[in-house]
């Protein structure tokens, strides 16, 4: 059965965190995802790269993990996630705590879309630097992954290397939470399958045929090293939708779980955008429920 969520990009002057996911989850919806950007640097030199103004809200957004350990507090059902954490940010070691206690707060709801970035000053103040920040991103995933199943872990690499250490609580879910990458580049399901459990395919390629490729070549993956690629390994983020075709188009594609945006809006806009896409879900999931 495929999954349908939303993405959400909490702000001061969006409607509340906690009560959008509560509503959500009333609605039947499955899901919920968060954007992070720790902070926007003045200096505007990297250009947007969708070609436009940078959004405001990109310098106002909450911490996703704050956000999702009070939304795990509030819900029992829909699963959480990054879309995308931005993994140069991060120190692996204290990352990998973070996330594994969320994982045991969320009681197994948890996934993590990662991401490397584009902003080059937004990194480069976190002491990572562009041209090196998808090498940097293997070796922290790779080595959170360690931390996440070793009694002892240890990792020794360019950008990450620590002798054995203890670290728990560890995740609930058994080797982790799915990672998920968010990438619509060339090279991304070769990096799904390098250091990755899915894709989180960002909608920016507007023939659904590259992504139907990409898809069959991650089923072959799965099918010859035995990996679990299950609904939520297969996402997608959608912008705001306007109409079911662009959602047929891709779960024809082979994506199984899409997540439809909601910008930051007041109350009565957001909820009246749930209920479009949870009408929206409903009407999808008895056209493509049966689907493989």
């Amino acid at each position: 059965m495929p999954m349908f969520g939303v993405h959400l990009y909490p702000t001061a002057y969006s409607m509340d965190p906690i009560e959008v996911v509560r509503a959500a989850e009333q609605r039947g919806l499955d899901s919920a995802t968060y954007p992070e950007h720790t902070h926007i640097p003045t200096s505007r030199k990297t250009p947007f790269p969708f070609g436009e103004e940078l959004p405001k809200h990109y310098a106002e957004l909450h911490d996703p993990f704050i956000v999702i350990a009070a939304a795990a507090a509030a819900t029992e059902r829909i699963r959480l996630g990054t879309g995308v954490c931005l993994i140069p940010e991060h120190d692996p070691i204290v990352l990998a705590k973070q996330i594994a206690s969320l994982d045991v707060i969320c009681k197994g709801r948890f996934f993590l879309g990662v991401g490397a970035g584009w902003n080059a000053e937004e990194m480069e103040n976190h002491g990572s630097r562009l041209k090196i920040r998808w090498p940097i991103t293997r070796e922290r995933v790779l080595a959170m992954k360690q931390i996440w199943t070793c009694a002892e872990a240890e990792f020794h690499g360019r950008f990450v290397n620590f002798d054995p250490i203890w670290s728990w609580p560890k995740p609930l879910q058994a080797g982790g939470p799915p990672v998920l990458l968010g990438s619509a580049s060339p090279r991304s399901i070769e990096r799904v399958m390098d250091f990755c459990d899915g894709w989180y395919a960002p909608d920016m390629v507007s023939d659904p045929a590259y992504y139907a490729r990409g898809i069959s070549s991650l089923r072959e993956w799965a099918l010859t090293t035995g990996r679990q690629l299950t609904d939520l390994n297969l996402s997608i983020q959608l912008g705001v939708v306007e109409n079911a075709e662009r959602a047929k188009r891709l779960l024809d594609a082979g994506f199984r779980h899409l997540l439809f945006s909601i910008m930051p809006l007041p109350k009565d806009k957001t909820l009246l955008l749930l209920d479009r896409y949870a009408e929206l879900a409903d009407g999808l999931r008895k056209q493509f429920g049966k689907a493989n």
